[in-house]
């Protein structure tokens, strides 16, 4: 897997692979309303290679009930409509460059991976990718399109002088250069969401807030973790190890209960091997959704429309 640091021993390598997947398994597990969507272990790894397999598995499950919900449906429509977003955050700060897009038919799904992955597919240098998951862990669920904006817009100049056609602005616009500006970036990307905030523009969206869950449960997460001290799930991790009362069972009956104590329990030869194919499953149909959507674009955007 490429988002491993180059020159990790095999050995620590096939550990941290096992990991991921028990990562994944555990929090869908508990949550049988999500879907595993292709990118979905793009964060799980990141998550992985900082903090660890325990405090990974809580991390996921926060997010993957909040920040991630849209993408974890059985359809891209959410994903869809928050990808909406873009084009009305481009026409408020540059007229000229929207209706620049707009001619070319480029739409918006060369973002697509940029937001499902919280970028972490798309940067070579994983310093980037930490500092990015800190900016979107502590704001609004719609920033990681935010920051989409605010490229686009750095990259303004360039895009003007492609050629407005479909395939060479999307070509352009899906590979991120390596020299970005990040921490200008964030910056500008928090400036554009208080100057032009999801409200202002859900009608220019066609997205009403309360239809994406994301959004509509965001304050909620808020009010909900308002009181929590910084360390507060180390604080809960760290006491669950401590399984000898029955009162701090039941506060865990679900991850932790959920959660391999035995590395054997979930990773036998036979476990393994269920494992490996519902991964495999996973990956083969977020593979041929991916080829369909690609075979769209050379097609027209029409097609893409229907299909998205």
């Amino acid at each position: 897997m490429k988002r491993f640091p180059k020159g990790m021993p095999a050995a620590e390598r096939a550990i941290l692979q096992e990991q991921l997947i028990d990562i994944i398994l555990v929090v869908l597990k508990c949550n049988p309303q999500l879907h595993y969507y292709q990118g979905y272990h793009d964060v799980a790894v990141t998550l992985l290679l900082v903090v660890g397999e325990r405090m990974a598995i809580a991390m996921l499950h926060t997010l993957s009930k909040y920040h991630l919900r849209d993408f974890m449906d059985p359809t891209m429509d959410s994903t869809k409509h928050i990808l909406n977003y873009l084009m009305p955050i481009l026409e408020q700060v540059d007229t000229e460059l929207h209706d620049f897009m707009i001619r070319s038919e480029v739409g918006t799904i060369f973002a697509l991976s940029w937001l499902i992955t919280w970028y972490g597919h798309v940067l070579p240098e994983f310093k980037h990718t930490l500092r990015l998951y800190d900016f979107f862990l502590a704001s609004h669920p719609l920033m990681p399109i935010y920051l989409a904006a605010a490229i686009v817009l750095h990259r303004e100049k360039e895009v003007k002088q492609t050629e407005c056609d479909m395939a060479m602005v999307h070509h352009l616009l899906s590979r991120i250069p390596q020299d970005l500006p990040y921490e200008l970036l964030i910056g500008q990307s928090q400036e554009l969401f208080d100057q032009y905030p999801p409200s202002l523009l859900a009608k220019r969206a066609a997205l009403q807030s309360r239809k994406s869950q994301s959004i509509s449960t965001f304050k909620a997460f808020q009010l909900s973790t308002l009181h929590q001290r910084p360390d507060s799930v180390l604080q809960r991790l760290t006491k669950a190890q401590d399984s000898t009362t029955s009162r701090h069972a039941s506060r865990h009956s679900g991850l932790e209960a959920a959660l391999p104590r035995d590395r054997g329990q979930l990773w036998g030869k036979g476990n393994r091997m269920v494992k490996m194919a519902v991964w495999g499953l996973s990956a083969t149909l977020g593979a041929a959704v991916f080829a369909v959507a690609q075979t769209a674009m050379d097609w027209g955007p029409e097609v893409l429309l229907q299909l998205f």
